[in-house]
């Protein structure tokens, strides 16, 4: 069953208002938000449920209110330490009986929680899915069944998702125990292949899906194709106005931010964010930007998690992101106070060099997995002479061997032996090889399409049913009022090709763009880019339809972009009065040409490291080059030895607590060190020395998982190396 589009139609008025009671008595709402009534009846009538909604929709409700109306104890599974205890702590204080058992707790204090849930005294009960591999924890639950199982964040199930852990993808096999119990899975952010994948791994039986208010309707998007070089000019006219402040301004680089920030602040008050400042400088611009002393922040990726600023009425990137998840989540911190806001999105191919050159990094190709694992014995064998026999550069090793690994085909202990585990990793690297080119080319597919951009969004994360309304404000809608970019109207000779191509559909309709352009112009008098763009505008016109369609070549799906006529474009005639607009290059001389289209996405069906049809990595970045755009960044791909990292005498006493500590954890967690972070995350931590939450964000490595489960540890190391400063 789908619920996508369900409502309340099927509710009596005495249910609704029996539950509106209570939504008032337990919470203190008169009313339900969007969507979420529905969601609460299916849980409290035992279904099984998948709802994806994004971040202050109320999601959180839709497991508290068919948990009081269901009684018993309901079982909250979550990742997020911080999260678990400020809900905690709201349930606390509306008089439920409220209890936690997580890492951050001490023994005797999650010993009582567990007495409290055998003794039936509890209504909610949180935990880490870490605990569920401590030996009798899952028992012990299975001893008093809950009444409902709530799974927060779990998107972190999916190695498709942006949050990847393991130890959330063994939910499912601990769940069979506790049923009868409804099951609930709750997210933010799981585009269909990642909910799909949710399902299958918690073994649910035909779901509730409800996958709605993705939309956000006082916001216009933009996205403009612009020279890096430009960008930091048009970033600073785009903010001179002061409507269009507070602004949140995404940069690529450190070096980037800092001087965009430089620029800024000679109009108005303006500074950067990055990890590589000082701890204490960070808290100061994070507090200024929420006080509205300064106006814009400059900064990179982990500026704005967790921060709470209703006001922000612009945000600029000035590079591509990495995935539309990404994307999302940046442009949702403008305008929560629901007052009219817009993004602007700055990019061109040159952008796909920096990612590149970080995936070559982060994932090795195939063979450097395959020359670990033909080494591997059942036999134990220390990591450390395994890469000494291997000769392989350390950082490479060990990020292919974690990536083995996580694969199933090496296994670790405590002390760091590592022996052979299975045979069928491939198969699931390369996949996730794949899917992650594929996030990368659907972003910049994203940057380049010709169709409303919300509507784009909300269908990417599989609210189709509400993906069938355009925003009307976007570039795509509503063109003449962008702010980043400027439109012309068309030439007498485009406006022949536009009602020759209308011609050639009325004889032929959903024909690819690609055939379109090889028949109307087999001597390239149009430019491939310039046709697309024109196609764009008449899609913009309401005269063609574009749709992404696929064929199948050589065992691969190729994707590729059809036009079909509407009933408008049939209707064209020269005498047809029209206005079509394209974007008038004139506005930057520096525009790079040629532009360069993004690469089809092909889904591979045969074994092989590389997602066919993504285009490779540019030659200059082969071999472990740095690229400029990486100033300051080390390759470890293709170098025989890493860099020395040279650390002070105080930065090196640093390192040292830090790496018994990630050993302590490790073994408490029954789990390899590089789990806990990577020798690479290590030396930025040293590096930066975070003194907040936020400051740990920043690190490179860390993430809100991560700073959740670990920070308040790693922040009170960092913190004591400073008091014993000399």
């Amino acid at each position: 069953m789908n619920e996508q589009t369900s409502n309340t139609a099927g509710i009596s008025p005495q249910q609704s208002d029996s539950l509106t009671a209570l939504l008032q008595k337990a919470f203190g709402f008169p009313s339900f938000r969007a969507n979420q009534e529905a969601v609460c009846r299916a849980v409290i009538a035992g279904r099984d449920v998948l709802l994806v909604m994004p971040t202050g929709s109320g999601k959180s409700l839709c497991y508290q209110l068919p948990a009081i109306a269901r009684g018993g104890t309901a079982l909250v599974i979550s990742p997020l330490i911080a999260l678990m205890d400020d809900q905690a702590s709201k349930l606390a204080k509306l008089g439920f009986k409220v209890a936690r058992v997580h890492s951050g707790l001490d023994r005797m204090t999650s010993r009582q929680s567990c007495r409290d849930y055998l003794s039936g005294g509890l209504q909610f009960m949180f935990i880490a899915p870490e605990r569920l591999r401590v030996t009798g924890f899952a028992e012990m639950l299975a001893k008093r069944k809950p009444t409902l199982i709530a799974i927060d964040e779990a998107h972190c199930i999916s190695q498709w998702g942006h949050d990847f852990r393991p130890d959330y993808r063994m939910l499912g096999q601990y769940l069979p125990a506790l049923r009868p119990a409804p099951v609930m899975a709750l997210t933010a952010t799981a585009t269909p292949i990642v909910q799909n994948d949710i399902i299958h791994q918690l073994c649910l039986p035909e779901p509730a899906r409800f996958i709605r208010g993705f939309r956000r309707e006082n916001l216009a998007i933009e996205v403009v194709e612009v020279p890096r070089p430009s960008r930091p000019r048009l970033t600073c006219e785009l903010l001179h106005d002061p409507a269009r402040r507070p602004a949140i301004v995404y940069a690529p680089t450190r070096k980037e931010a800092e001087a965009l920030a430089r620029d800024l602040s000679q109009l108005f008050p303006a500074a950067a964010y990055h990890a590589g400042l000082e701890s204490n400088q960070r808290e100061r611009v994070q507090r200024a930007f929420v006080d509205s002393r300064i106006e814009a922040v400059v900064a990179t990726i982990a500026f704005g998690m967790g921060i709470d600023k209703p006001d922000v009425r612009t945000i600029i990137r000035t590079a591509l992101p990495g995935s539309i998840e990404a994307y999302y989540q940046e442009i949702g911190r403008a305008g929560r106070d629901g007052k009219p806001s817009r993004t602007i999105l700055m990019h061109s191919y040159a952008d796909l060099r920096i990612h590149e050159y970080f995936f070559e990094r982060d994932y090795p190709p195939v063979e450097s997995l395959e020359a670990i694992f033909q080494r591997l014995r059942p036999e134990p064998q220390p990591k450390e002479a395994l890469l000494d026999a291997l000769r392989m550069d350390p950082e490479t090793f060990n990020i292919a061997l974690e990536k083995l690994t996580i694969h199933g085909g090496a296994a670790i202990d405590l002390a760091e032996n590592v022996t052979v585990d299975g045979k069928d990793w491939q198969g699931s690297y390369i996949t996730q090889l794949d899917q992650k080119r594929a996030q990368l080319s659907l972003m910049s597919r994203y940057a380049e399409t010709h169709q409303c951009r919300m509507q784009a969004l909300v269908r990417h994360f599989g609210d189709f049913a509400d993906s069938k309304r355009a925003c009307g404000q976007c570039d795509f809608c509503a063109p003449r009022r962008c702010i980043a970019q400027r439109f012309r109207t068309i030439t007498k000779a485009e406006y022949q090709t536009v009602y020759t191509l209308v011609d050639a559909l009325r004889h032929a309709q959903g024909q690819s763009i690609g055939r379109l352009h090889q028949a109307l112009f087999p001597t390239k008098a149009m430019s491939r880019d310039d046709f697309e763009d024109l196609v764009g505008a008449m899609a913009a016109a309401g005269l063609v339809l574009l749709e992404n369609a696929t064929f199948e070549k050589q065992d691969r799906t190729i994707s590729y972009r059809k036009v079909t006529l509407t009933r408008e474009g049939y209707k064209l005639s020269e005498h047809t009065p029209v206005e079509l607009l394209l974007t008038d290059s004139a506005r930057d001389q520096e525009r790079v040409k040629p532009k360069r289209r993004s690469p089809a996405i092909h889904q591979s069906r045969v074994t092989t490291h590389v997602a066919p049809g993504f285009s490779p990595a540019p030659a200059a970045l082969k071999g472990g080059a740095t690229p400029p755009e990486t100033e300051g960044l080390r390759s470890s791909a293709g170098s025989k030895q890493p860099d020395p990292v040279a650390f002070s005498p105080e930065e090196a006493a640093l390192a040292e607590k830090l790496r018994a500590w990630r050993l302590e954890e490790a073994r408490k967690l029954e789990r390899p060190a590089f789990c806990v972070f990577s020798d690479r995350t290590l030396r930025a931590i040293v590096q930066a020395r975070p003194a907040t939450p936020a400051d740990l964000l920043a690190v490179a490595g860390i993430g809100p998982a991560k700073t959740e489960m670990f920070g308040q540890s790693i922040l009170q190391i960092c913190r004591s190396s400073s008091r014993t400063k000399p």
